[in-house]
């Protein structure tokens, strides 16, 4: 599962709110440059986050946005449904061949076994796994 570059950055970009959580609100150009995505592409995703819930903006100088909830009761099926809609298998016609209906079959079995794997795995999670990532990265051991 590859996934579009609007759910890769969207949860990117969450993950690095995650990581500053409790901080105040971070400027967008800050958690583009941390994560070397496009800020203006990370505008574009804003909308449909906040809509969802899961983000709150705050405009001025000492503005930004922040996770609306704990990064621990977001999880990465809310971020990427709230931006590419309801992950599923496409419906078929009443007159689907065989062939198409096993296919279908095979798609709403991995599309379910995916959206468990991504209702298990909160922000929390990734920005731990960021965190450990950028420590052996450093060549750090322990």
């Amino acid at each position: 599962m590859r996934g579009s570059a609007k759910g890769r950055y969207g949860l990117q970009f969450m993950v690095e709110l995650a990581l500053q959580a409790g901080h105040g609100p971070v400027q967008v150009e800050v958690v583009a440059e941390r994560q070397a995505l496009p800020s203006k592409f990370i505008r574009v995703l804003l909308g449909p986050l906040k809509a969802a819930g899961l983000v709150k903006v705050q405009r001025g100088p000492n503005g930004g946005c922040e996770l609306a909830r704990h990064p621990s009761h977001i999880t990465a099926l809310e971020v990427l449904e709230a931006l590419e809609g309801r992950l599923g298998p496409a419906s078929l016609p009443p007159d689907a061949t065989p062939g198409a209906r096993a296919v279908r079959d095979l798609w709403t079995r991995s599309t379910e076994a995916a959206r468990a794997v991504l209702c298990a795995s909160t922000l929390a999670d990734l920005a731990f796994k960021q965190q450990a990532l950028e420590v052996d990265s450093h060549g750090y051991s322990i």
